[in-house]
């Protein structure tokens, strides 16, 4: 199955808020005929373009070519979430690498945080950077380990931008019967993911890249040059980088091992006014909860819920999208389980079995950053400085990324569909208990 087509139309954006709001930009053209270059990028995502814009800032020649349009992906349809930190807490990290690495993948998060905030104060990028996320406990020894959190990253980390919220304080902040406490994060916030990308997009071509969208891939062949392949092109590259995240398919079948795609829905409300609001979310933090099916919500600039969650088991979404999202909605604010809902659309993301990102140098020339899991807004686009610098010979960061380990999932690219939906429906009976 051709996830680039199985649920959208070639060519165009799907109808979401951000589709229909967005300063969008003029169609850039197919890659047509012999190209050369110093590196060729394949996907206009956070982390394609990117790397786009960072080789081109250092010089370098860059052709960037995009199945579908830029940020068409998961890029310019998801949550909008910039996190502190990686996918994984840093007692889990510790466990997993050591404390030393810990560290380092620590400063790597918050330096992906720090990007996307210089970012978004370029005339290019048309959102702004919204301080405050809060991680609610849906149970009550979530909550418990809330307040290890906390103290562990204030004493080891010296992160103090974290602070305890229990039940009515959280209650205060996030009008929701449904959680006992959470830890409100003044360094993570929000942006629009889709005027972030489009303004990277910006930044690329206004640096000297080349983007190229209604180029599929067909093959990415190694050699010195590396050949990238379309369907009227071809690409010859000193340097390739792989930006493909969960639309990655089987160009490359090792990275596919370990970076498998799913689907994750949103909706959009009608606007409220500011009042209502802040009777909802107070000072337009965002909110993302503890279950392993991840319910995650925000306001927009015009004060529209934007609401995400709903589980899939297959690749093709639901008929019905926002009733499939309306049910979690409702369950955490009860006075919105009438709401009037004006977008519903879904998206396809990478994760891997450990929920941190997967680089690999495929080749000597060959880089691939992917399965961020949920976390693609900020380490998805420091992934693209990450890889501009590893080119132009400075890896230390993409060292550091690279050995974390990313286990293949069981069966590979064959048969993991059918074990992810057996490992889906435990976590979500799990979710209710």
């Amino acid at each position: 199955m051709d996830l680039l087509t199985a649920n959208d139309k070639p060519g165009e954006y799907p109808r979401s808020y951000y589709a229909d709001s967005a300063k969008h930009l003029d169609r850039f053209p197919p890659a047509i005929g012999d190209l050369e270059c110093d590196v060729c990028v394949v996907g206009a995502g956070f982390t394609g373009l990117s790397t786009a814009y960072h080789l081109a800032q250092r010089g370098y020649d860059v052709v960037v070519v995009e199945a579908q349009r830029v940020g068409f992906g998961a890029s310019g349809r998801n949550g909008g979430q910039a996190s502190m930190g990686q996918r994984r807490d840093q007692e889990d990290l510790e466990a997993m690498v050591g404390d030393a690495h810990a560290r380092a993948l620590w400063d790597i998060g918050a330096q992906a945080v720090d990007l996307v905030r210089t970012l978004c104060t370029k005339d290019e990028v048309h959102t702004t950077f919204h301080p405050g996320i809060v991680h609610t406990a849906n149970r009550k020894r979530d909550h418990a380990h809330n307040q290890a959190y906390v103290d562990h990253m204030r004493h080891k980390y010296s992160y103090d931008k974290v602070s305890l919220l229990d039940a009515d304080a959280c209650r205060q902040i996030v009008n929701s019967p449904a959680y006992h406490g959470g830890v409100l994060d003044m360094g993570s916030g929000h942006v629009n993911p889709l005027e972030l990308v489009l303004g990277l997009a910006r930044l690329a071509v206004t640096s000297g890249a080349r983007i190229f969208e209604g180029s599929k891939v067909e093959r990415v062949d190694e050699g010195d040059p590396a050949t990238v392949t379309t369907a009227q092109s071809t690409i010859k590259a000193r340097y390739v980088v792989l930006g493909c995240n969960g639309y990655l398919g089987t160009m490359h079948k090792h990275v596919a091992a370990r970076v498998m795609p799913i689907n994750n829905f949103i909706v959009s409300t009608k606007p409220m006014s500011p009042e209502a609001q802040e009777q909802i979310i107070r000072n337009n933090y965002a909110v993302a909860d503890s279950k392993f099916v991840v319910n995650y919500f925000r306001f927009s600039e015009d004060h529209r819920l934007l609401f995400g969650g709903g589980e899939s088991y297959g690749y093709i979404f639901p008929t019905d999208i926002a009733g499939a999202v309306r049910k979690p909605l409702a369950e955490i604010f009860p006075q919105l389980q009438d709401v009037e809902i004006d977008h519903a659309w879904g998206g396809t993301l990478g994760i891997t079995m450990n929920r941190m990102p997967h680089y690999e140098r495929i080749a000597g020339n060959i880089l691939t950053m992917s399965g961020f899991s949920g976390s693609g807004v900020a380490l998805g686009t420091l992934s693209g400085q990450i890889a501009a610098e590893a080119i132009a010979g400075q890896a230390e960061r993409f060292d550091v990324m690279a050995k974390v380990p990313t286990l293949s999932f069981p069966g590979g690219p064959r048969f993991r569909s059918p074990l992810l939906v057996l490992a889906m429906l435990w976590y979500s009976l799990r979710d209710r208990l």
